[in-house]
């Protein structure tokens, strides 16, 4: 059963924002969508890990927890999870085949994203999930997702300037596009944003008239444990960010309580410690060498990543492994991380977009001339190699999450092999 001979010809219709196509499909498909509860987690960054966090503390208190998310890394029925297992292979290809057999030959067709979107609402809904978790696929007012009427609670991790060729080339352009997931009445939760973003989202929280928070960020007590509102719980995702981020959810977490539902603190706590999410800031091993991996495809991702490697070992060269995609800030990225005597080993990200790796190279020499090296490689192995032979420095694999992916697909070692962290 060959998912991706079913959603790869939508795939040329690429990223076209809008919400006629998929509620046109919806429909076609009985409207599953009305019948499914959902949290809505829009942001530039975070917004896996607190769709990860909230699917794993509401399984834990005993809800039936559907979680939607993208890009997947190495399979797609890691976008789709019901109670924190992905969708089966056969079970994904039957609900394909119902959603391709509810486009009308005669009307414009969805793109791969509205697929897959559709699937995952088909799902939930014969699954009759308490609650849906659904990750923004990209900005917010126009994204598939935002078909819902009525969220039991939306959240907006944080804004800042990524996407700008679709979603508008200002921080505020920004804003206003992922304040279009708020719904008259309906709570928020709302992180930490820039002044430019924050005025844009307020307007529209009192336009709409929303109840709403916006949480300071959990307290350190111990590595790897952190506390908000008198809850203390275990933090298993690395990084000064995940603080940010689970106090989000706590806080989502709590206007579930007021509508109702019980969750309780060991939920809450045990449902934190459980909380997985591949890809980000994993510690893995590759040919027994200790390797760091992380998607840090735009300037903030990448700021967090260095603030978390110098928490490590303060004054320590890295070796970056880095593929980005044509798309990005490259040299806002190098400048996030690049600092001198680190080593960089430029590659390309295999079957997308790949920015050129010898321009590549050059833009890091301009920004950084103090690296010890910077080269550019034909592939992932060979840059890997190169990486772990020269040096005994810290080796991050970082610059995509297609690349990450495209490593853990070619070792799935990777994927049962989780290091503590250094």
């Amino acid at each position: 059963m060959d998912i991706n001979s079913i959603l790869k010809p939508f795939q040329r219709f690429g990223v076209h924002l809008g919400l006629e196509r998929i509620e046109k499909l919806l429909a076609n498909l009985g409207n599953p969508h009305h019948q499914v509860p959902i949290i809505h987690v829009a942001g530039t960054n975070g917004k896996g890990s607190v769709c990860a966090y909230l699917s794993s503390i509401l399984t834990e208190a005993g809800y039936h927890t559907g979680r939607y998310t993208s890009p997947h890394l190495i399979d797609w029925t890691e976008r789709i999870c019901l109670n924190e297992q992905p969708i089966t292979s056969e079970q994904l290809y039957q609900l394909l085949q119902q959603v391709k057999a509810a486009i009308s030959s005669d009307e414009e067709s969805p793109t791969q994203f509205e697929v897959i979107t559709a699937a995952a609402w088909l799902y939930f809904a014969q699954s009759k999930v308490d609650v849906a978790v659904v990750e923004v696929g990209l900005g917010g007012r126009l994204d598939a997702t935002n078909v819902c009427a009525k969220p039991l609670v939306t959240i907006i991790t944080n804004i800042s300037r990524e996407h700008w060729q679709q979603l508008g080339p200002t921080v505020a352009d920004i804003a206003a596009e992922k304040a279009g997931i708020l719904k008259p009445g309906c709570p928020a939760v709302i992180g930490l944003l820039p002044q430019e973003a924050s005025q844009v989202v307020g307007d529209r929280i009192t336009a709409l008239q929303c109840p709403y928070i916006q949480p300071q960020s959990a307290r350190q007590i111990a590595p790897g444990w952190a506390e908000y509102e008198r809850i203390r719980y275990p933090l298993p995702l690395p990084g000064k960010n995940q603080l940010a981020n689970s106090a989000l959810a706590i806080a989502a977490l709590e206007f579930l309580q007021q509508q109702g539902r019980q969750i309780p603190q060991e939920a809450i706590v045990n449902g934190m410690a459980k909380t997985k999410w591949l890809g980000r800031m994993q510690w893995t091993t590759w040919n027994q060498h200790k390797l760091l991996l992380d998607g840090a495809h735009n300037p903030a991702a990448a700021q967090v990543l260095r603030d978390y490697v110098d928490s490590l070992t303060p004054n320590q060269s890295v070796s970056w492994v880095m593929g980005m995609l044509s798309t990005k800030d490259h040299a806002e990225i190098f400048q996030a991380l690049l600092q001198p005597n680190d080593r960089l080993y430029i590659v390309p990200v295999p079957d997308h977009s790949s920015a050129n790796t010898s321009e590549l190279a050059f833009l890091a020499e301009n920004i950084c001339p103090e690296l010890s090296f910077c080269g550019a490689y034909e592939d992932l192995s060979s840059a890997l190699q190169a990486a772990f032979a020269s040096t005994e420095n810290l080796v991050v694999l970082c610059g995509s999450l297609y690349l990450v992916g495209h490593f853990l697909i070619r070792n799935p070692v990777s994927l049962r092999n989780r290091v503590s962290d250094m």
